[in-house]
């Protein structure tokens, strides 16, 4: 899904630049809470390592289209959302200018919508299912698993929304719409399955280090840190 660069109207860049970078200034100041516990400090490494990692393996989903994991609701789950918008975007950064995965002028976008919107569809989607589904271990893997299902969809319909204000390429928005839900909504299957399998493994190890199990296991209520808005 990383949008190249030319693909959107120059404002349209710049929009969702200066949105990604407000987000990321807000995760710099309210990350801090989530990370309270020092030992919790180097899985901010090790999930965008992983997240990085995983993208770099494409899988087809049919007509010569491939997929990759995204990593939003599992970096929300495991890290908390406003850690999860740093290391994501560090992932996207790294990308662009290191292997022109995503263009520089399209790098605000992609984190806009690889990061932001996964992040918050992924997130309160897990807090919601939380609520609702026994409190067994089972049921945090299940919760992301489903949260990073919706989460690449709604990504896709976030970019057809932007190629309607200022999409560059002469394609009708309802061929796009199509393409983009379509084939995104497949992905989110084997997005699904990744983020549960992760998660599911990182409880059966070290459940303290899963920072979505802890509104599970207290019932406690979404804090200012805790919030993505």
């Amino acid at each position: 899904m990383h949008v190249p660069d030319g693909f959107l109207s120059v404002p349209v860049s710049i929009a969702t630049g200066v949105v990604a970078a407000g987000a990321i200034a807000l995760a710099i100041k309210n990350s801090r809470a989530e990370m309270a516990d020092d030992r919790k400090a180097p899985m901010v490494g090790i999930v965008a390592t992983v997240i990085f990692a995983t993208q770099m393996i494409n899988f087809p989903v049919g007509a010569g289209t491939s997929g990759h994991l995204l990593g939003g609701a599992l970096a929300a789950v495991l890290l908390g959302p406003w850690t999860a918008v740093l290391a994501v975007s560090a992932v996207f950064i790294v990308q662009a200018l290191l292997f022109a995965d995503g263009g520089l002028t399209a790098l605000g976008t992609n984190i806009t919508l690889m990061g932001l919107v996964t992040i918050t569809v992924g997130w309160w989607v897990f807090r919601g299912l939380v609520r609702v589904l026994p409190a067994r271990r089972w049921a945090i893997a299940v919760a992301a698993g489903i949260g990073g299902l919706l989460s690449v969809p709604a990504s896709a319909i976030a970019f057809v929304g932007l190629f309607a204000i200022g999409g560059q390429v002469a394609v009708p928005i309802e061929a796009v719409f199509a393409a983009m839900v379509g084939w995104h909504a497949l992905i989110g299957i084997g997005e699904a399955i990744i983020t549960g399998l992760i998660v599911a493994a990182v409880l059966a190890t070290r459940p303290d280090l899963v920072y979505g199990a802890r509104f599970q296991r207290s019932g406690a209520t979404p804090t200012r840190e805790a919030a993505l808005v």
